[in-house]
């Protein structure tokens, strides 16, 4: 009952927040697709590079589905804050998960790459990633950003994080033509300190994503979020998923947004990973 109360109510946030962004044109100021932010370039690209410079606060709602010890659910608030220091954008991105619920035992997720045992249901903060982006701030051809990133074992319970200090090097690709956006972005973490008696994070990340705009603000997306915890036996290594979605930049009031929601299904997933997520995101935008 608990298991379904969870899953009731994050389904229903989700509906609720697509029915807004669907209807913005009648709610709210829609927000044109050739709007600019200053500094030039359209609003929609802005949003779709990770290392652009505007602030922005995206909400992102994960749930995952068909793990055998039940489902997960992670809560993100994830700030981004850029700093430009002369020909140089240095962005800042933290990744919060604010509230993770995580019934009994779970691999393979980006934010959990080796499960802890537990025979119900566990919810509070989960692990808390920091990575800066060093990219510059008028670049030419395509776009890209290096830099390092580290994973803080903030959990307040085992099972939702990984009881580890870990970082290494991160960094990001992408081209924008006229039509949209295609990239990746790497990760690749290393514990370093931490519980001793937790095992060691070894885990790569791997995001290629690609939008498709369309009229009105809308645009197809794809995000796929694949890693490898290379500590794990070859059979249990990787979570690979496959799938998209749909969104829709528009304004409610003087406030431009960025809504989009997204399922996938893992095609090769451990044993105690989950088959299928649902992802929504709700990001508020501030333009320079």
């Amino acid at each position: 009952m608990k298991t379904f109360n969870i899953r009731l109510l994050s389904l229903t946030v989700s509906a609720v927040f697509l029915w807004i962004a669907a209807f913005a044109p009648t709610q709210a100021v829609a927000q044109p697709p050739d709007s600019k932010a200053e500094g030039g370039g359209d609003l929609r690209a802005a949003v779709q590079n990770p290392v652009g410079a505007m602030y922005s606060l995206p909400l992102k709602l994960t749930m995952d589905f068909g793990a055998p010890d039940g489902s997960a659910y992670f809560f993100n608030i994830n700030p981004v804050i850029p700093v430009t220091v002369g020909d140089w954008n240095l962005i800042n991105r933290a990744l919060i998960p604010a509230v993770v619920s995580v019934d009994g035992f779970i691999q393979g997720t980006p934010g959990i790459p080796e499960g802890f045992p537990s025979k119900d249901r566990k919810t509070g903060l989960g692990d808390i990633n920091y990575s800066l982006f060093f990219s510059p701030a008028k670049p030419s051809g395509f776009i890209w950003g290096l830099g390092p990133s580290i994973n803080l074992p903030t959990a307040s319970k085992d099972q939702l994080g990984s009881g580890k200090w870990s970082a290494g090097p991160t960094g990001v690709l992408l081209i924008q033509p006229k039509w949209g956006t295609y990239g990746g972005l790497v990760r690749q973490l290393w514990s370093f300190a931490g519980d001793d008696d937790r095992p060691s994070v070894n885990q790569m990340l791997i995001e290629p994503f690609i939008n498709y705009n369309l009229d009105d603000g809308w645009y197809l997306i794809s995000d796929m979020i694949l890693t490898a915890n290379w500590n794990a036996s070859s059979g249990q290594r990787w979570t690979v998923p496959l799938g998209g979605g749909a969104g829709k930049l528009f304004k409610i009031g003087n406030q431009p947004i960025n809504s989009r929601l997204e399922a996938y299904y893992n095609i090769v997933t451990p044993d105690a990973g989950p088959d299928w997520q649902v992802v929504f995101t709700f990001q508020f935008l501030f333009p320079k």
